[in-house]
């Protein structure tokens, strides 16, 4: 029974020293978040990036009116980091580049209003919604996007696992923003706690 005393002792010390990393793992949370925003934001200005990200906004019901022709991407195509003319071409005419910019700065400027929660909090909690929002509609493209599954090649032997639940490069892509989304919910608890104490000190 002392014994059971002292190691119950120990891991409740151990536990409450954890609980005085709280403001810590935020603060780590919060920049981590920052740091892949604004990185993938950033890489929407280059043309790979954008011609990858084709099949999901051509799917996304909220996303396809962004470009021209969307029912016609598959046949324009390519592996990542080949550049093939007719298909740039494709994404020229089609607006595939404004629309990846536009996708950019709206990452962006998601990232930089996370940021200004240590300036203003009212601001990180538009950022934190907006995060949110943006997570919500990312995840929509699991049940819009064919290609985040595994599906039968187009010459040689097909694999017995394809389709759901087995999940493409581009389907374990998207899966990863469940832990954005529940990053975007704490950083919302977070920031709103920051404006109830900001206001509470000036009452």
């Amino acid at each position: 029974m002392a014994e059971d005393t002292k190691e119950q002792s120990l891991i409740a010390r151990v536990a409450e020293s954890i609980t005085r990393l709280d403001r810590l793992a935020l603060t780590v949370l919060r920049l981590g978040v920052i740091v892949v925003l604004a990185w993938i934001g950033g890489l929407k200005w280059f043309k790979y990036e954008a011609d990858g990200i084709i099949p999901f906004v051509a799917n996304s019901p909220f996303m396809k009116w962004l470009i021209k022709d969307p029912a016609n991407y598959k046949a324009h195509q390519g592996a990542e980091g080949a550049l093939i003319e007719a298909n740039r071409a494709w994404n020229e005419a089609g607006g595939t580049y404004p629309m990846a910019i536009f996708v950019g700065v709206t990452i962006i400027a998601i990232a930089a209003l996370l940021a200004l929660h240590w300036i203003r909090p009212e601001l990180g909690m538009l950022g934190a919604i907006m995060l949110v929002g943006f997570s919500v509609i990312t995840l929509s493209f699991l049940v819009t996007t064919p290609e985040v599954w595994v599906s039968a090649p187009a010459k040689g032997t097909a694999d017995a696992d394809l389709g759901f639940p087995y999940l493409s490069g581009r389907g374990r892509l998207v899966v990863k923003d469940c832990i954005q989304l529940g990053a975007g919910l704490v950083l919302l608890v977070d920031s709103a706690r920051r404006v109830l104490a900001s206001r509470a000190r000036k009452v």
